[in-house]
């Protein structure tokens, strides 16, 4: 667990690095800790992982079986992704966005924080 946790904040920071917009960390906790984990079981599990067979059996269908849920994920995610952008967009609008979109939408503001400056 220290590990997958180590590896998921090292993911977390590159994202800072790369300028990637993800502001719930998506990408960093749920991809890389989804494969960390996948992984981990080809190699730990008690009777099939690495460890106690030394066998990579378990642990290259546990490589197949994250790589075919990535792709899969990413094709139906762009297909999903390019019928919003086609259909309403992605993006709000530039004024919108620094007004504040509980002020736009909702005519209120949604967290008052008194002193703070974005």
């Amino acid at each position: 667990g220290i590990v997958a946790g180590v590896v998921c904040q090292l993911a977390v920071d590159l994202k800072f690095k790369l300028g990637f917009d993800d502001s719930l960390d998506v990408v960093g906790i749920h991809l890389i800790g989804g494969i960390v984990g996948t992984l981990y079981l080809g190699i730990f599990a008690n009777s099939t992982g690495l460890i106690y067979s030394g066998s990579f059996a378990q642990l290259a269908a546990q490589a197949v079986a994250a790589l075919s849920v990535l792709v899969y994920s990413f094709v139906l995610a762009f297909g999903i992704g390019f019928l919003i952008e086609k259909v309403i967009g992605f993006r709000v609008k530039d004024e919108d966005e620094i007004a504040g979109l509980d002020t736009v939408v909702h005519g209120e503001e949604g967290y008052v924080l008194i002193g703070a400056r974005v």
